[in-house]
């Protein structure tokens, strides 16, 4: 899907601003929506893709002038709701209580099992390298095109490349696949990729460094063999 969140490529944005000395945290409230992640999915209440495609659902002005965990606090509330129907009442009963009393303290955690949990996901994170049983379509050194076609919904493949042709220059194993993960068609691993493309294939010429390579993760569905690329 292409949508607000799929900017690569695309102009008018003005320079990226790096924040000196930056802090992990830009606010106490983004430490909790840190942990947040991983409770709703230890729960059950959507996989790490559903939780991206979430956020690319957002309303263009909201997702470009709200800051990162705020992305994440649309998508908790999106899947919350959607399974429990009093959340959205207890929600707005909260907010109303902490605009009135900000300094009433959070609820205290009473899961230690649940915490200790969330604490080595945050740093080991959940892997999504699954086996598959044939071999992979592709080879390092193979041209390849990216397809054409715009998913509906929830997809990796960048929008810049689409029916871009580049060459693949290393093999990563195979993961979930997340154009099926996102919407209920289960793992579906497949192979993926570094695809390397020049600037000029990307882009167009004249446009930035001639000499400039983009490298690019792209599962095997998204990719055809090609015979030469879209500017020869």
């Amino acid at each position: 899907m292409r949508g607000i969140h799929d900017v690569g490529g695309a102009d008018g944005f003005g320079p990226i601003l790096v924040e000196e000395n930056e802090p992990v945290w830009h606010a106490e409230w983004e430490k909790a929506a840190f942990s947040f992640f991983a409770q709703c999915a230890i729960a059950g209440y959507f996989n790490l893709d559903e939780f991206r495609h979430s956020m690319e659902k957002m309303d263009p002005v909201e997702y470009l002038s709200h800051p990162y965990y705020a992305h994440w606090m649309h998508s908790f509330e999106e899947y919350l709701a959607r399974d429990d129907s009093t959340f959205t009442a207890e929600l707005d009963r909260r907010t109303a209580e902490y605009r009135k009393s900000p300094e009433l303290p959070l609820p205290p955690t009473v899961n230690h099992e649940l915490a200790d949990t969330i604490g080595a996901l945050a740093f080991a994170g959940a892997p999504t390298r699954r086996d598959v049983d044939r071999p992979a379509g592709f080879k390092i050194g193979d041209l390849v095109r990216v397809s054409g076609s715009v998913p509906v919904g929830h997809t990796r493949k960048v929008g810049y490349a689409t029916g871009r042709v580049g060459t693949i220059i290393s093999s990563h194993g195979s993961f979930v696949f997340p154009d099926t993960n996102a919407h209920g068609g289960g793992e579906a691993p497949d192979y993926v990729y570094s695809v390397q493309f020049s600037a000029e294939e990307l882009f167009g010429e004249s446009i930035g460094d001639p000499k400039a390579r983009i490298i690019c993760d792209l599962w095997e569905p998204y990719l055809s063999l090609a015979s030469t690329t879209s500017n020869t």
